[in-house]
């Protein structure tokens, strides 16, 4: 009974320890999104996660969510930096996500300036 028990268990934890390796490793697109960065915030009550949307249209009719991860510094800072601009925004999509991570199943690896085809000048 006890060997039943323990190869139970076992696959048990084989199969979580597969699960959370799918979902942290496997990305089910990448790609490129641009627009107006409108909003980051750090949210959350116990644990924070950064949050974001890019207006992608006019009137903010388009909004592309998503996050960033806490190790990727660099890219915070930017976004702070960049705020209010248009921006060409690296992405990766997962195909879930954990509540430490963010709310989003897209996160952002790369962020650039862009020159917006809104303004003509």
């Amino acid at each position: 009974m006890r060997k039943i028990l323990a190869v139970i268990v076992a696959l048990i934890g084989i199969g979580f320890l597969c699960y959370f390796a799918f979902i942290y490793y496997v990305t089910v697109s990448e790609g490129i999104r641009s627009g107006e960065l409108i909003r980051l915030s750090h949210k959350g009550v116990i644990i924070k996660t950064w949050e974001g949307e890019l207006s992608q249209g006019i009137s903010g009719a388009q909004i592309f969510k998503f996050s960033v991860l806490d190790s990727d510094k660099e890219v915070i800072e930017q976004m702070k930096t960049l705020q209010g601009h248009y921006v060409k925004l690296t992405y990766e999509e997962k195909y879930r996500t954990f509540f430490w991570w963010g709310e989003t199943r897209y996160f952002i690896k790369t962020i650039q300036k862009e020159k917006s085809p809104f303004n003509q000048n």
